[in-house]
C-alpha cells in the first residue's frame, strides 16, 4: 500500500499553513505588479518605501482573508473537522514568519510583521459586524430579505472587510475619488478567497457563483454613487 502523504494532522497543518501563506504572497504580488492598480495607486509619485509599504498591506490582507476563511461561520466543513481549521487559522501568522525567515528577513523585521497581522486581523475581524449590517441595509432597502439574501450577505463578509481596509491603508485614508482602485482591490482579493474557500468546501461553487454576482451588483452600485461603507 502507498505510504499517506502525512503522517499526522500537525504534520498535515504545518504543510497546508505553508502553502496557504505562500499562495497569499503571490496573489499580493500579482496585484501589485497589475499596470492598471499601479496606476490608480500614483505609484509614479510614490517613493520606493512607499511603495514597499503598500505591498505589504496587499500582503496581510491576504494572510488575514485567510485566517477569517477559516474561522468563517458559514464555512461548509463537516462539524468534526472544525478544530483543525481552528488549529489551522493560528498557523498562518507563524507559518508566513517562517517563509520570511526563509527569505532571509531579519529577525526584527519578522517581528514587526508578527504585529502586523496581529493588528490587521484584529481590526479587520472586528469591522466585519459593520460590514454585515451596512450590506444588510443595503440590500434591504430594495425588498425583503430572505434566507439566500443572508447567506450571500454572511459568505462576502470576510472579503468585503478585507478589502475596504486594505483599501484605507493603502491610500493612507484619503479614499475619496478612488473608488476604481477599491474595485481592482476587491475583485482580486474576491478571486483569492474563492481560491482558499472552495476547496475547503470539497469544490462547491454553486454559492460563490451566487456571490460573485453579488459582488458584480455591489460594484455597479459603486458606479452610479451608492457604495456604502461602514
Amino acid at each position: 500500500m502507498r505510504k499517506p502523504p502525512f503522517e499526522s494532522l500537525d504534520q498535515m497543518a504545518e504543510t497546508t499553513s505553508a502553502g496557504l501563506v505562500k499562495a497569499a504572497a503571490g496573489s499580493a504580488f500579482q496585484l501589485f505588479r497589475d499596470k492598471q492598480f499601479r496606476l490608480l495607486a500614483d505609484f509614479e509619485q510614490l517613493s520606493q518605501t512607499e511603495q514597499d509599504r503598500i505591498f505589504n498591506e496587499l500582503v496581510v490582507a491576504s494572510v488575514v482573508l485567510i485566517m477569517l476563511v477559516l474561522e468563517a461561520p458559514d464555512l461548509r466543513v463537516a462539524g468534526e473537522f472544525r478544530g483543525y481549521m481552528a488549529d489551522l487559522k493560528e498557523r498562518i501568522p507563524k507559518a508566513h514568519v517562517d517563509l520570511l525567515r526563509g527569505l532571509g528577513v531579519e529577525a526584527k523585521h519578522r517581528r514587526d510583521w508578527e504585529k502586523l497581522i496581529a493588528m490587521r486581523y484584529e481590526e479587520y475581524a472586528r469591522d466585519r459586524h459593520d460590514v454585515r449590517a451596512a450590506a444588510m441595509q443595503l440590500e434591504s432597502s430594495n425588498k425583503a430579505l430572505d434566507l439566500d439574501d443572508l447567506s450571500k450577505i454572511q459568505m462576502l463578509v470576510p472579503v468585503q472587510a478585507v478589502a475596504i481596509g486594505c483599501h484605507h491603508h493603502i491610500c493612507r485614508g484619503k479614499t475619496e475619488g478612488r473608488d476604481e482602485l477599491f474595485k481592482l482591490t476587491l475583485r482580486s482579493l474576491s478571486r483569492f478567497y474563492a481560491e482558499i474557500r472552495i476547496p475547503f468546501e470539497g469544490g462547491r461553487i454553486t454559492p460563490f457563483t451566487r456571490a460573485r454576482v453579488a459582488v458584480k451588483r455591489l460594484l455597479r452600485r459603486m458606479r452610479t454613487g451608492k457604495r456604502n461603507e461602514p
